[in-house]
């Protein structure tokens, strides 16, 4: 799960748009299937760890005929990572997350889900469950209003705010419910969710595997690690994962081989899964991301097939 507790967050740090970006708690809710749908909310400011391909190539040819034979010994460079961010590849994950959080593929369905899971964190809602307990509920209402003032969901900030931090419903009952539904029928409202979704989880998630020298299942193992686990210092979050895989194997970009890595970064995946009775089912990870690895698809082509919680998917 993410770093903390309810009222327990990292500290903040501005977004491009002057805006803060905050810790997030991970919530399960029984999906359509009765399996837990996990979704976490994380601030990542995540620290690049990973050497330049360039580097090395770099070093090499300018070295010339005469350099020492221990420049012969220098560690393969990285291949250069494809990215998760290719419009085509980003739809696959979004069909992949949401297979594993949804039982479904029909991820743009989820923009009006919202209902208080029992897990302490308030409401959970939209598409990549944006709780009123742990910030980013608000700040996606904080967003969506900024750019259409008059919108359904304004006349809740203040409660918002009061509530943040907590499991009350306080000013959100019996309305809030609703009208978030109905503001998930609006465009801009949609806008905003993707937005928040992309600054907070999956554009950091993809820069990061890209500077790791990781293609794009690499990129969407981060990606699926952070949307459960969130970021921080806690030992389950994303951040920690990573350190873990690292300590087992080098990724492409400090010339280690990205299977071995992606490897390393599953098995510290399921390790913190099996930390939380909540995300103990491992199947997103053993049925679906380490089947794609096992098979070399280290790119995500299509067409792909695999299952979650038992439940079987296939893109063509």
């Amino acid at each position: 799960m993410r770093t903390g507790s309810i009222g327990s967050r990292p500290a903040d740090e501005p977004s491009a748009d002057g805006r803060a970006t905050e810790g997030r708690a991970a919530a399960g809710r029984p999906s359509g299937r009765g399996l837990p749908r996990t979704a976490a909310r994380a601030a990542l400011g995540l620290a690049l760890l990973a050497v330049p391909a360039t580097a090395i190539a770099t070093t090499a040819a300018s070295a010339g005929p005469h350099a020492p034979a221990a420049a012969h010994h220098a560690p393969p460079a990285a291949r250069a990572a494809a990215g998760l961010d290719d419009p085509a590849k980003k739809e696959i994950a979004m069909q992949l997350v949401s297979s594993a959080e949804n039982s479904s593929l029909d991820w743009k369905d989820q923009y009006k889900y919202i209902e208080d899971i029992g897990d302490g964190r308030g409401y959970t809602g939209g598409l990549i469950g944006f709780c009123s307990g742990t910030h980013d509920m608000l700040e996606l209402v904080e967003l969506y209003t900024k750019r259409e003032p008059d919108n359904i969901l304004a006349k809740y900030l203040p409660a918002l705010r009061k509530v943040d931090g907590s499991d009350s419903h306080e000013g959100l009952d019996p309305g809030y419910p609703k009208d978030w539904e109905k503001a998930a029928r609006d465009p801009e409202f949609q806008k905003a969710q993707n937005d928040e979704r992309d600054r907070v989880y999956f554009n950091p998630a993809v820069k990061q595997g890209k500077a790791d020298g990781i293609g794009v299942l690499g990129q969407f193992a981060y990606y699926d690690a952070i949307v459960m686990h969130g970021d921080g210092d806690d030992r389950t979050s994303f951040s920690s994962i990573r350190k873990r895989a690292l300590a087992k194997a080098k990724p492409p970009a400090q010339g280690g081989d990205e299977k071995t890595y992606l490897n390393a970064f599953l098995d510290a995946r399921v390790w913190a899964m099996k930390q939380e009775e909540a995300h103990s089912d491992t199947s997103r990870v053993d049925t679906a991301q380490r089947v794609f690895l096992k098979k070399g698809n280290l790119d995500l082509h299509t067409p792909l097939s695999w299952k979650v919680y038992g439940d079987s998917y296939h893109i063509d």
